[in-house]
Protein backbone atom coordinates (compact mmCIF):
# COMPACT_ATOMS: atom_id res chain seq x y z
CA UNK A 1 0.00 0.00 0.00
CA UNK A 2 1.21 3.63 -0.73
CA UNK A 3 1.67 6.26 2.08
CA UNK A 4 -1.21 8.12 2.38
CA UNK A 5 0.42 11.12 0.62
CA UNK A 6 2.64 9.50 -1.88
CA UNK A 7 3.00 11.16 -4.86
CA UNK A 8 3.53 8.64 -7.76
CA UNK A 9 5.99 9.88 -10.81
CA UNK A 10 4.72 11.96 -13.40
CA UNK A 11 4.86 9.31 -16.28
CA UNK A 12 3.02 6.25 -15.22
CA UNK A 13 3.51 3.95 -18.32
CA UNK A 14 7.03 3.82 -17.58
CA UNK A 15 7.00 2.73 -14.42
CA UNK A 16 8.48 -0.69 -13.42
CA UNK A 17 6.50 -2.74 -10.70
CA UNK A 18 6.59 -6.07 -10.23
CA UNK A 19 3.89 -8.33 -11.35
CA UNK A 20 1.47 -8.18 -8.55
CA UNK A 21 -1.85 -6.01 -7.65
CA UNK A 22 -1.19 -2.76 -5.92
CA UNK A 23 -4.28 -1.04 -4.91
CA UNK A 24 -4.26 2.83 -4.61
CA UNK A 25 -6.11 5.23 -3.26
CA UNK A 26 -7.94 8.21 -5.58
CA UNK A 27 -5.97 11.01 -3.49
CA UNK A 28 -2.85 9.45 -4.49
CA UNK A 29 -4.16 8.90 -8.08
CA UNK A 30 -5.00 12.46 -8.19
CA UNK A 31 -1.45 13.54 -6.92
CA UNK A 32 0.71 11.91 -10.25
CA UNK A 33 -1.57 14.50 -12.84
CA UNK A 34 -1.34 17.17 -10.47
CA UNK A 35 0.74 20.13 -11.38
CA UNK A 36 4.39 20.56 -10.09
CA UNK A 37 5.24 19.53 -6.89
CA UNK A 38 2.55 16.69 -6.34
CA UNK A 39 0.22 18.82 -5.29
CA UNK A 40 -3.11 18.17 -4.43
CA UNK A 41 -6.09 18.99 -7.00
CA UNK A 42 -9.91 18.27 -6.44
CA UNK A 43 -10.55 15.96 -9.23
CA UNK A 44 -13.93 16.91 -10.95
CA UNK A 45 -16.69 13.73 -10.19
CA UNK A 46 -17.24 13.88 -14.10
CA UNK A 47 -15.21 15.96 -16.86
CA UNK A 48 -16.38 17.55 -19.53
CA UNK A 49 -16.12 16.27 -22.98
CA UNK A 50 -13.65 18.44 -24.25
CA UNK A 51 -11.23 17.54 -20.67
CA UNK A 52 -11.79 14.18 -21.90
CA UNK A 53 -10.07 14.77 -25.16
CA UNK A 54 -7.19 16.15 -23.60
CA UNK A 55 -6.81 13.44 -20.71
CA UNK A 56 -7.34 10.90 -23.25
CA UNK A 57 -3.79 12.17 -25.47
CA UNK A 58 -1.91 13.72 -22.56
CA UNK A 59 1.59 12.07 -22.44
CA UNK A 60 2.71 14.67 -19.54
CA UNK A 61 1.28 15.34 -16.41
CA UNK A 62 -1.45 18.43 -16.71
CA UNK A 63 -2.98 20.41 -14.28
CA UNK A 64 -6.61 20.35 -14.70
CA UNK A 65 -6.75 24.27 -15.20
CA UNK A 66 -4.67 23.07 -18.43
CA UNK A 67 -6.72 20.18 -19.44
CA UNK A 68 -9.55 23.25 -19.46
CA UNK A 69 -8.01 25.52 -21.26
CA UNK A 70 -6.50 22.91 -24.10
CA UNK A 71 -8.30 21.19 -26.70
CA UNK A 72 -6.73 18.27 -28.75
CA UNK A 73 -8.65 16.19 -31.38
CA UNK A 74 -10.86 13.00 -30.63
CA UNK A 75 -10.11 9.71 -30.74
CA UNK A 76 -6.10 9.86 -29.65
CA UNK A 77 -3.47 8.79 -32.35
CA UNK A 78 -2.27 5.70 -31.61
CA UNK A 79 1.45 5.03 -30.68
CA UNK A 80 0.95 7.17 -27.67
CA UNK A 81 2.02 5.52 -24.55
CA UNK A 82 -1.09 3.72 -23.74
CA UNK A 83 -2.31 5.78 -20.77
CA UNK A 84 -5.79 6.98 -20.83
CA UNK A 85 -6.04 9.70 -18.82
CA UNK A 86 -4.67 7.85 -14.93
CA UNK A 87 -5.71 4.88 -16.54
CA UNK A 88 -2.99 2.24 -18.23
CA UNK A 89 0.64 2.08 -18.74
CA UNK A 90 3.11 -0.54 -17.89
CA UNK A 91 3.76 -1.94 -14.61
CA UNK A 92 5.75 -4.83 -15.33
CA UNK A 93 9.13 -6.17 -14.29
CA UNK A 94 11.83 -4.46 -16.27
CA UNK A 95 12.63 -7.56 -18.06
CA UNK A 96 9.17 -7.35 -19.97
CA UNK A 97 9.83 -3.78 -20.68
CA UNK A 98 12.34 -3.89 -23.82
CA UNK A 99 9.74 -6.70 -24.75
CA UNK A 100 6.74 -4.87 -24.53
CA UNK A 101 8.60 -1.54 -26.48
CA UNK A 102 9.42 -3.53 -29.40
CA UNK A 103 6.05 -5.09 -29.49
CA UNK A 104 4.74 -1.68 -29.62
CA UNK A 105 6.79 -0.43 -32.43
CA UNK A 106 6.62 -3.26 -34.38
CA UNK A 107 2.63 -2.82 -34.44
CA UNK A 108 2.82 0.73 -34.99
CA UNK A 109 4.89 -0.25 -37.79
CA UNK A 110 2.50 -2.64 -39.26
CA UNK A 111 -0.58 -0.72 -38.68
CA UNK A 112 1.06 1.34 -41.65
CA UNK A 113 2.44 -1.09 -43.79
CA UNK A 114 -0.08 -1.81 -46.82
CA UNK A 115 0.87 -4.84 -47.04
CA UNK A 116 0.41 -6.25 -43.48
CA UNK A 117 -2.90 -4.28 -43.62
CA UNK A 118 -3.94 -6.19 -47.23
CA UNK A 119 -3.41 -9.27 -45.74
CA UNK A 120 -5.50 -8.72 -42.32
CA UNK A 121 -8.20 -7.07 -44.43
CA UNK A 122 -7.92 -10.69 -46.78
CA UNK A 123 -8.28 -12.35 -43.49
CA UNK A 124 -11.16 -11.00 -42.31
CA UNK A 125 -12.82 -11.48 -44.88
CA UNK A 126 -12.26 -14.76 -47.03
CA UNK A 127 -11.59 -16.68 -43.09
CA UNK A 128 -13.44 -14.83 -40.90
CA UNK A 129 -16.77 -14.00 -43.22
CA UNK A 130 -16.07 -10.56 -42.88
CA UNK A 131 -18.67 -7.88 -43.41
CA UNK A 132 -21.10 -9.28 -40.63
CA UNK A 133 -24.62 -8.01 -41.07
CA UNK A 134 -26.25 -5.53 -39.23
CA UNK A 135 -29.69 -7.55 -38.51
CA UNK A 136 -33.01 -5.73 -37.78
CA UNK A 137 -34.61 -7.74 -35.01
CA UNK A 138 -37.77 -6.38 -35.85
CA UNK A 139 -39.86 -9.40 -33.81
CA UNK A 140 -37.80 -8.33 -30.77
CA UNK A 141 -38.50 -4.53 -31.71
CA UNK A 142 -41.72 -4.98 -31.82
CA UNK A 143 -42.04 -7.08 -28.48
CA UNK A 144 -41.34 -4.00 -27.20
CA UNK A 145 -43.02 -1.60 -28.81
CA UNK A 146 -46.65 -3.75 -27.91
CA UNK A 147 -45.10 -2.75 -24.18
CA UNK A 148 -45.45 0.62 -24.83
CA UNK A 149 -48.70 1.44 -27.48
CA UNK A 150 -46.55 0.35 -30.40
CA UNK A 151 -43.67 2.85 -30.07
CA UNK A 152 -40.24 2.70 -28.89
CA UNK A 153 -36.36 2.13 -30.84
CA UNK A 154 -35.51 -0.13 -33.70
CA UNK A 155 -33.56 -2.60 -32.34
CA UNK A 156 -30.40 -3.65 -34.47
CA UNK A 157 -28.09 -6.95 -33.63
CA UNK A 158 -24.37 -6.26 -35.46
CA UNK A 159 -24.56 -10.26 -35.73
CA UNK A 160 -20.36 -11.02 -34.45
CA UNK A 161 -21.61 -14.51 -33.22
CA UNK A 162 -21.53 -15.21 -37.55
CA UNK A 163 -17.88 -14.73 -37.45
CA UNK A 164 -15.75 -17.95 -37.92
CA UNK A 165 -15.52 -19.59 -34.59
CA UNK A 166 -18.72 -18.15 -33.32
CA UNK A 167 -17.96 -15.06 -31.59
CA UNK A 168 -16.01 -11.46 -32.04
CA UNK A 169 -12.24 -12.73 -30.78
CA UNK A 170 -11.21 -14.04 -34.23
CA UNK A 171 -10.77 -10.35 -35.20
CA UNK A 172 -7.93 -9.83 -32.92
CA UNK A 173 -6.97 -13.21 -33.19
CA UNK A 174 -6.01 -13.50 -37.01
CA UNK A 175 -4.57 -9.89 -36.98
CA UNK A 176 -1.97 -10.64 -33.80
CA UNK A 177 -1.62 -13.49 -35.40
CA UNK A 178 -0.22 -12.33 -38.63
CA UNK A 179 1.64 -9.92 -36.85
CA UNK A 180 3.57 -12.37 -34.73
CA UNK A 181 4.54 -14.31 -37.85
CA UNK A 182 5.86 -11.02 -39.41
CA UNK A 183 7.69 -10.66 -36.16
CA UNK A 184 9.37 -14.18 -36.75
CA UNK A 185 7.62 -15.77 -33.67
CA UNK A 186 7.19 -19.25 -33.31
CA UNK A 187 4.76 -20.21 -30.69
CA UNK A 188 1.51 -18.74 -29.64
CA UNK A 189 0.83 -18.33 -25.67
CA UNK A 190 -2.72 -17.17 -24.67
CA UNK A 191 -5.41 -17.41 -22.02
CA UNK A 192 -9.21 -17.76 -22.33
CA UNK A 193 -12.19 -17.44 -19.77
CA UNK A 194 -14.87 -18.91 -22.03
CA UNK A 195 -13.05 -20.45 -24.33
CA UNK A 196 -14.23 -18.34 -27.66
CA UNK A 197 -10.28 -16.66 -27.10
CA UNK A 198 -8.78 -19.74 -27.05
CA UNK A 199 -10.84 -21.30 -30.58
CA UNK A 200 -10.05 -18.00 -32.14
CA UNK A 201 -6.33 -17.78 -31.46
CA UNK A 202 -5.70 -22.20 -31.91
CA UNK A 203 -8.23 -21.60 -35.32
CA UNK A 204 -5.45 -18.66 -36.45
CA UNK A 205 -2.44 -20.43 -35.24
CA UNK A 206 -3.37 -23.71 -37.36
CA UNK A 207 -3.94 -21.38 -40.31
CA UNK A 208 -1.08 -20.16 -40.24
CA UNK A 209 1.82 -22.66 -38.97
CA UNK A 210 2.02 -21.65 -35.55
CA UNK A 211 2.42 -23.59 -32.20
CA UNK A 212 -0.33 -22.73 -29.92
CA UNK A 213 -0.75 -23.23 -26.00
CA UNK A 214 -3.82 -22.02 -24.00
CA UNK A 215 -3.99 -21.41 -20.24
CA UNK A 216 -7.63 -21.89 -19.28
CA UNK A 217 -9.25 -22.57 -15.63
CA UNK A 218 -10.32 -25.81 -14.28
CA UNK A 219 -13.36 -24.24 -13.33
CA UNK A 220 -14.24 -22.91 -17.15
CA UNK A 221 -12.99 -26.18 -18.42
CA UNK A 222 -16.18 -27.57 -16.13
CA UNK A 223 -18.30 -25.09 -17.43
CA UNK A 224 -17.42 -25.05 -21.24
CA UNK A 225 -16.04 -28.63 -22.30
CA UNK A 226 -17.16 -27.96 -26.28
CA UNK A 227 -14.80 -24.97 -26.44
CA UNK A 228 -11.93 -27.17 -24.96
CA UNK A 229 -12.30 -30.06 -27.31
CA UNK A 230 -12.51 -27.73 -30.16
CA UNK A 231 -8.94 -26.13 -29.22
CA UNK A 232 -7.75 -29.61 -28.96
CA UNK A 233 -9.15 -30.55 -32.19
CA UNK A 234 -7.46 -27.18 -33.79
CA UNK A 235 -3.89 -28.67 -32.31
CA UNK A 236 -3.89 -26.51 -29.35
CA UNK A 237 -2.45 -27.52 -26.59
CA UNK A 238 -4.50 -26.39 -23.38
CA UNK A 239 -3.06 -26.46 -19.60
CA UNK A 240 -5.33 -26.73 -17.10
CA UNK A 241 -4.80 -23.90 -14.37
CA UNK A 242 -6.27 -23.76 -10.95
CA UNK A 243 -9.46 -21.39 -10.65
CA UNK A 244 -10.40 -19.01 -13.61
CA UNK A 245 -9.75 -16.77 -16.36
CA UNK A 246 -7.98 -14.37 -13.89
CA UNK A 247 -5.73 -17.38 -12.85
CA UNK A 248 -5.23 -18.55 -16.59
CA UNK A 249 -4.11 -15.18 -17.48
CA UNK A 250 -1.29 -14.92 -14.19
CA UNK A 251 0.47 -18.03 -16.00
CA UNK A 252 0.20 -17.39 -19.59
CA UNK A 253 2.00 -14.06 -18.87
CA UNK A 254 4.28 -16.78 -16.59
CA UNK A 255 4.90 -18.58 -19.84
CA UNK A 256 4.98 -15.62 -21.98
CA UNK A 257 8.31 -14.47 -19.71
CA UNK A 258 10.00 -18.10 -19.73
CA UNK A 259 10.42 -17.85 -23.71
CA UNK A 260 10.75 -14.19 -24.50
CA UNK A 261 12.76 -14.66 -27.74
CA UNK A 262 10.57 -17.35 -29.32
CA UNK A 263 7.02 -16.68 -28.08
CA UNK A 264 4.15 -13.94 -28.52
CA UNK A 265 1.76 -13.54 -26.01
CA UNK A 266 -1.98 -12.94 -27.91
CA UNK A 267 -3.63 -11.47 -25.60
CA UNK A 268 -7.99 -11.79 -26.48
CA UNK A 269 -8.84 -9.31 -23.06
CA UNK A 270 -8.44 -5.15 -23.52
CA UNK A 271 -6.40 -5.31 -20.43
CA UNK A 272 -2.64 -6.24 -19.33
CA UNK A 273 0.46 -3.64 -20.02
CA UNK A 274 0.48 -1.54 -23.08
CA UNK A 275 0.74 -2.08 -26.26
CA UNK A 276 -1.78 -4.94 -25.33
CA UNK A 277 -4.98 -2.81 -24.59
CA UNK A 278 -4.56 -1.08 -27.60
CA UNK A 279 -4.04 -3.47 -30.06
CA UNK A 280 -7.12 -5.42 -28.47
CA UNK A 281 -9.01 -2.46 -29.26
CA UNK A 282 -7.49 -1.56 -32.75
CA UNK A 283 -8.20 -5.14 -33.97
CA UNK A 284 -11.32 -5.30 -32.63
CA UNK A 285 -12.16 -1.51 -34.09
CA UNK A 286 -13.93 -3.02 -37.74
CA UNK A 287 -16.74 -4.06 -35.40
CA UNK A 288 -17.39 -0.35 -34.75
CA UNK A 289 -16.48 0.62 -38.31
CA UNK A 290 -18.84 -1.79 -40.10
CA UNK A 291 -21.75 -0.73 -37.88
CA UNK A 292 -21.16 2.97 -39.16
CA UNK A 293 -20.99 2.28 -42.85
CA UNK A 294 -24.01 0.13 -42.57
CA UNK A 295 -26.32 2.25 -40.65
CA UNK A 296 -25.79 4.79 -43.34
CA UNK A 297 -26.76 2.44 -45.53
CA UNK A 298 -29.57 1.13 -43.57
CA UNK A 299 -31.07 4.35 -42.38
CA UNK A 300 -28.97 7.28 -43.62
CA UNK A 301 -27.43 8.00 -39.80
CA UNK A 302 -25.65 6.81 -37.15
CA UNK A 303 -27.01 4.68 -34.25
CA UNK A 304 -28.53 6.71 -31.52
CA UNK A 305 -27.25 4.29 -28.88
CA UNK A 306 -25.27 1.72 -29.06
CA UNK A 307 -25.23 -1.67 -26.03
CA UNK A 308 -22.55 -3.70 -25.54
CA UNK A 309 -21.57 -6.57 -22.32
CA UNK A 310 -18.33 -5.58 -20.71
CA UNK A 311 -16.17 -7.90 -19.45
CA UNK A 312 -12.72 -7.09 -19.85
CA UNK A 313 -13.77 -5.25 -22.66
CA UNK A 314 -12.83 -6.15 -25.59
CA UNK A 315 -15.86 -6.24 -27.61
CA UNK A 316 -17.65 -2.95 -25.86
CA UNK A 317 -14.34 -0.78 -27.38
CA UNK A 318 -14.89 -2.77 -30.41
CA UNK A 319 -18.01 -1.23 -31.31
CA UNK A 320 -17.67 1.76 -29.05
CA UNK A 321 -14.54 3.08 -30.16
CA UNK A 322 -15.50 4.36 -33.84
CA UNK A 323 -18.10 6.65 -32.20
CA UNK A 324 -16.47 8.01 -29.61
CA UNK A 325 -15.73 11.46 -31.33
CA UNK A 326 -19.86 11.20 -31.99
CA UNK A 327 -21.05 13.17 -28.81
CA UNK A 328 -24.74 12.73 -29.92
CA UNK A 329 -24.38 8.74 -29.84
CA UNK A 330 -24.76 7.04 -26.17
CA UNK A 331 -22.37 4.21 -24.92
CA UNK A 332 -23.94 1.89 -22.51
CA UNK A 333 -21.85 -0.94 -21.39
CA UNK A 334 -23.65 -3.94 -18.88
CA UNK A 335 -21.43 -5.59 -16.24
CA UNK A 336 -22.83 -9.01 -14.89
CA UNK A 337 -24.28 -8.70 -11.59
CA UNK A 338 -24.27 -11.98 -10.73
CA UNK A 339 -26.41 -13.22 -8.17
CA UNK A 340 -26.70 -9.58 -6.76
CA UNK A 341 -24.20 -6.25 -6.33
CA UNK A 342 -24.87 -6.71 -3.01
CA UNK A 343 -23.94 -10.22 -2.47
CA UNK A 344 -20.54 -10.78 -3.12
CA UNK A 345 -20.96 -12.88 -6.43
CA UNK A 346 -21.16 -10.25 -9.42
CA UNK A 347 -18.64 -9.17 -12.14
CA UNK A 348 -19.62 -5.33 -12.32
CA UNK A 349 -16.06 -4.18 -12.05
CA UNK A 350 -16.99 -0.45 -13.09
CA UNK A 351 -19.88 -0.12 -11.09
CA UNK A 352 -18.29 -1.64 -7.93
CA UNK A 353 -14.46 -1.68 -8.58
CA UNK A 354 -12.25 0.94 -7.11
CA UNK A 355 -8.99 1.90 -9.00
CA UNK A 356 -5.82 -0.35 -9.03
CA UNK A 357 -3.19 -1.85 -10.54
CA UNK A 358 -3.55 -5.55 -12.20
CA UNK A 359 -1.84 -7.69 -14.83
CA UNK A 360 0.31 -4.62 -15.59
CA UNK A 361 -2.15 -1.61 -15.88
CA UNK A 362 -4.26 0.97 -13.54
CA UNK A 363 -7.71 0.73 -14.14
CA UNK A 364 -10.69 -0.09 -11.85
CA UNK A 365 -10.23 -3.21 -10.19
CA UNK A 366 -12.59 -5.47 -7.67
CA UNK A 367 -10.75 -5.50 -4.15
CA UNK A 368 -11.57 -5.91 -1.10
CA UNK A 369 -9.84 -2.97 1.68
CA UNK A 370 -6.50 -4.81 2.01
CA UNK A 371 -6.14 -4.60 -2.03
CA UNK A 372 -7.09 -8.39 -2.55
CA UNK A 373 -8.60 -9.58 -5.31
CA UNK A 374 -12.17 -10.49 -5.46
CA UNK A 375 -12.68 -13.46 -6.75
CA UNK A 376 -15.53 -12.18 -10.02
CA UNK A 377 -18.55 -14.43 -10.82
CA UNK A 378 -21.64 -14.87 -13.83
CA UNK A 379 -23.10 -17.00 -15.30
CA UNK A 380 -21.64 -15.76 -18.18
CA UNK A 381 -18.09 -17.12 -17.61
CA UNK A 382 -16.55 -14.77 -20.57
CA UNK A 383 -17.29 -11.79 -17.75
CA UNK A 384 -15.85 -13.34 -14.98
CA UNK A 385 -12.20 -11.01 -14.92
CA UNK A 386 -11.39 -8.71 -11.98
CA UNK A 387 -9.87 -5.88 -13.69
CA UNK A 388 -11.68 -3.96 -16.95
CA UNK A 389 -10.27 -2.14 -20.17
CA UNK A 390 -8.14 1.13 -19.03
CA UNK A 391 -9.63 2.68 -21.72
CA UNK A 392 -13.53 2.10 -20.39
CA UNK A 393 -11.89 2.88 -17.24
CA UNK A 394 -11.38 6.55 -18.79
CA UNK A 395 -14.87 6.51 -20.67
CA UNK A 396 -16.34 5.85 -17.49
CA UNK A 397 -14.72 8.98 -15.22
CA UNK A 398 -15.56 11.19 -17.99
CA UNK A 399 -19.10 10.32 -18.43
CA UNK A 400 -18.86 9.77 -22.49
CA UNK A 401 -19.99 5.70 -21.34
CA UNK A 402 -22.85 4.98 -19.27
CA UNK A 403 -22.29 1.50 -17.46
CA UNK A 404 -25.35 -0.73 -16.22
CA UNK A 405 -25.80 -4.30 -14.34
CA UNK A 406 -27.97 -7.26 -15.18
CA UNK A 407 -28.17 -10.15 -12.82
CA UNK A 408 -27.49 -13.98 -14.04
CA UNK A 409 -31.35 -14.56 -14.24
CA UNK A 410 -31.98 -11.50 -16.61
CA UNK A 411 -29.68 -12.41 -18.64
CA UNK A 412 -30.60 -16.24 -18.77
CA UNK A 413 -34.50 -14.87 -19.54
CA UNK A 414 -33.06 -12.59 -22.38
CA UNK A 415 -30.98 -15.58 -23.41
CA UNK A 416 -34.62 -17.68 -24.30
CA UNK A 417 -36.41 -14.52 -25.77
CA UNK A 418 -34.15 -14.11 -28.30
CA UNK A 419 -34.11 -17.84 -29.28
CA UNK A 420 -37.77 -17.57 -29.44
CA UNK A 421 -38.02 -14.28 -30.90
CA UNK A 422 -35.57 -13.84 -33.49
CA UNK A 423 -34.52 -17.85 -34.00
CA UNK A 424 -30.87 -16.72 -32.55
CA UNK A 425 -28.51 -18.04 -29.87
CA UNK A 426 -26.50 -15.46 -28.34
CA UNK A 427 -24.03 -16.28 -26.19
CA UNK A 428 -24.62 -15.88 -22.22
CA UNK A 429 -21.87 -12.60 -22.03
CA UNK A 430 -24.14 -11.03 -24.78
CA UNK A 431 -27.35 -11.98 -23.13
CA UNK A 432 -26.26 -9.37 -20.88
CA UNK A 433 -26.49 -6.66 -23.18
CA UNK A 434 -29.77 -8.06 -24.87
CA UNK A 435 -31.18 -8.08 -20.91
CA UNK A 436 -30.40 -4.86 -21.01
CA UNK A 437 -33.16 -3.76 -23.31
CA UNK A 438 -35.83 -4.23 -20.78
CA UNK A 439 -35.01 -1.08 -18.75
CA UNK A 440 -33.39 0.87 -21.83
CA UNK A 441 -36.41 0.39 -24.36
CA UNK A 442 -39.22 1.84 -22.20
CA UNK A 443 -37.00 5.18 -21.89
CA UNK A 444 -36.12 5.85 -25.47
CA UNK A 445 -38.44 7.54 -27.96
CA UNK A 446 -39.71 5.68 -31.43
CA UNK A 447 -37.70 5.14 -33.99
CA UNK A 448 -34.12 5.25 -31.86
CA UNK A 449 -31.85 3.33 -33.69
CA UNK A 450 -30.42 1.04 -30.89
CA UNK A 451 -27.16 -1.64 -31.85
CA UNK A 452 -26.60 -4.41 -29.46
CA UNK A 453 -23.20 -6.29 -29.78
CA UNK A 454 -24.19 -10.07 -30.29
CA UNK A 455 -20.57 -10.96 -29.37
CA UNK A 456 -20.97 -14.43 -29.65
CA UNK A 457 -22.80 -17.65 -30.80
CA UNK A 458 -24.64 -19.39 -28.11
CA UNK A 459 -24.50 -22.76 -28.60
CA UNK A 460 -21.65 -23.80 -25.58
CA UNK A 461 -24.26 -22.05 -23.54
CA UNK A 462 -27.56 -24.15 -24.13
CA UNK A 463 -27.13 -26.14 -21.65
CA UNK A 464 -26.54 -24.20 -18.62
CA UNK A 465 -29.64 -22.14 -19.70
CA UNK A 466 -31.44 -25.41 -20.07
CA UNK A 467 -30.71 -26.35 -16.57
CA UNK A 468 -30.62 -23.15 -15.14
Amino acid sequence: MLAKNAVLPRNLSTVHYHHRQQKLRKTEITNAIAGAGGARVSTPNKLSFDQARRLMTATETLSWKQIDDEKLAWPPSLGTDGKFGIYGGKFVPETLIASLSKLDQEFNCALQDPNFQKEVETALRDYVGRETPLYLAQRLTDHYKSQNNGKGPDIYLKREDLNHGGAHKINNAIAQAILAKRLGRKSVVAATGAGQHGVATAAACAKLDLECTVFMGNLDMERQPSNVVLMKHLGAKVKAVEGNFKDAMSEAIRGWVGDLETAYFLSGAAVGPHPCPTMVREFQAVIGKETRKQAMEKWGGKPDVLVACVGSGSNALGLFHEFIGDADVRMVGVEAAGVGLDSGKHSATLNKGEVGVYHGAMSYLLQDEEGQIIRPYSVGVGLEYPSVSPELSFLKDTGRAEYYTVTDKEAIEAYKRLCRLEGIFPALESSHALAFLEKLCPTLPDGTKVVVNCSGRGDKDAATVFNY
